[in-house]
């Protein structure tokens, strides 16, 4: 699992740990991964014109400690200091001493423009709002060069604690980065601000719990619910979809095509879109009444296109089995009904329904995404798995880490996506998967599935269910042995 920490727990454990070593040896470890992997990039080292950006913390002496390794192989290095007189005196002295040379702001545009590599040191992990006037006008230049970019820890007017960019920042085509992630590596609007992301180990000891966590296949792997020689349909569990209307009978069909991916024994289907469900997915056990009448499931999905029938909303919370609430649903749902539940509540909004849910605009949920979903859980008192393109899930009460999810791709922006994820997490809550386990699982296959329907050109939510078992299978080692 990819952890990430925060910036007040990653100074403690640099404090704890440099208490125990050589004064500046924690610095040297750092510059080291820093220039091997400027020099991996590069690939050819001698004869590079490299500049540092050089700002007042520790980002700067680590950039002129890393600049010093490669002007003693031959790279031709000049650092510009944005605050002269705090710049890191141990990190000037060694670059000078391999043959680097230090210049002001004032005459970085052509050294920059003419570099083949840019080194971002300007600002540190505690940096906030934006780049100030100078060190943003270098990072219009560096956007106007054509040499390669790498940031050291963070790219600098990036929030590292939450992924919000407030102002001007630097563009980094790799990020290396130190100890552990933070969690603006991870989240959008940050994360595309860092390019390809490396982890350097300098020997910090962090606690086990982390602000925020990226499942890795092997982690799927361990909590995908699969079948024993004693299951039947109904103890892998059996998952009730109400979704679909006459306008919208399309949203039915995906969210059951999701849920027959998901693990779950069997499907039951309530709502107009019978017919097509059934035309579609035979196996499906269609209901002619409501929620109360489709008979015992052990989650249910409820909201892809069910227009405004708010009755079938609240028959389904009312359900004490686990209920996932999307789309449709979570206009149409009481909070306090939700707030109410005892049952688990998994809810999917993508930035447009979360801002609605919390009364303000679009643009200020998709700036700030961290803050939105543990807002929205704590609000409701449920999980809720932010969709768009980094997904994020938060369990109500802040006490679990935050999951993040990036396997997918943009083409899974496109109409039905989001039904068949919700049927797939219904499925996969029904088989056992408590809220946070079933909405980053969903995320992780969902997206997973996405990249192989596309394979870079458009695709539709139909083609994205059908990749679902691909995705599945291939989160498993090939060695693994079929049940």
């Amino acid at each position: 699992m990819r952890t990430a920490y925060g910036v007040e727990t990653v100074r403690a454990a640099e404090r704890e740990l440099m208490a125990r070593l050589p004064e500046g040896a924690l610095m040297q470890r750092a510059a080291a991964g820093l220039a091997a992997a400027c020099a991996e990039l590069l690939g050819r080292v001698y004869g590079t014109r490299v500049v540092l950006l050089v700002g007042s913390g520790d980002n700067g002496g680590d950039a002129l400690y890393a600049g010093a390794r490669l002007a003693r192989r031959g790279a031709g290095v000049a650092a510009v200091l944005l605050a002269p007189e705090r710049t890191h005196a141990g990190g000037l002295t060694a670059l000078r001493r391999a043959g680097g040379t230090a210049v002001a702001a004032a005459a970085a545009e052509e050294l920059i423009l003419r570099a083949g590599l840019v080194v971002d040191g300007i600002v540190g992990i505690g940096g906030k709002g934006g780049l100030r006037p100078e060190a943003a006008g270098l990072a219009a230049v560096v956007a106007r060069s054509r040499a390669a970019v790498v940031a050291v820890d963070l790219p600098s007017g990036v929030e590292a604690d939450t992924g919000e960019v407030r102002g001007a920042a630097v563009r980094a085509d790799l990020t290396v980065t130190f100890g552990t992630h933070k969690p603006g590596l991870l989240i959008d609007p940050a994360r595309e601000y860092a390019g390809s992301v490396r982890l350097v180990d300098i020997g910090l000891e962090l606690p086990g719990a982390a602000a925020l966590e990226a499942l890795q296949d092997v982690d799927v792997a361990r909590l995908l619910p699969v079948p024993s020689a004693e299951s039947d349909k109904y103890r892998r569990g059996v998952v009730g979809i109400a979704a679909g209307s006459s306008r919208y009978p399309g949203a039915g069909v995906l969210a059951v095509a999701g849920a027959l991916r998901g693990g779950a024994g069997a499907v039951r289907y309530v709502g107009p879109a019978k017919d097509e469900v059934l035309a579609r997915f035979p196996e499906t056990l269609v209901s002619e009444g409501g929620p109360r009448k489709a008979g015992r499931v052990q989650a249910w999905v409820v909201g892809p296109g069910v227009g405004d029938d708010a009755g079938a909303v609240a028959e389904v919370l009312a359900e004490e089995v686990p209920v996932l609430v999307d789309a449709d649903g979570l206009r149409l749902a009481d909070r306090d009904a939700v707030r109410g539940r005892t049952a688990p509540t998994l809810m999917t909004p993508h930035a447009g329904e979360a801002a609605a849910l919390l009364g303000v605009r679009r643009e200020e949920v998709e700036a700030g995404r961290l803050a939105a979903v543990r807002e929205l859980a704590a609000a409701y008192r449920a999980t809720v798995l932010l969709k768009g393109s980094t997904t994020l899930v938060a369990a109500d009460g802040g006490g679990e880490a935050v999951r993040v999810n990036a396997t997918g791709t943009p083409w899974l922006a496109t109409a039905g996506s989001g039904d068949v994820l919700s049927g797939l997490a219904g499925s996969l809550l029904a088989s056992g998967l408590d809220g946070r386990d079933a909405g980053s699982v969903a995320a992780y296959l969902h997206g997973l599935a996405g990249r192989f329907a596309a394979e870079g050109a458009p695709t539709v939510a139909h083609e994205v269910a059908g990749q679902l078992g691909a995705a599945w299978r291939g989160v498993f080692p090939p060695t693994r042995p079929t049940r």
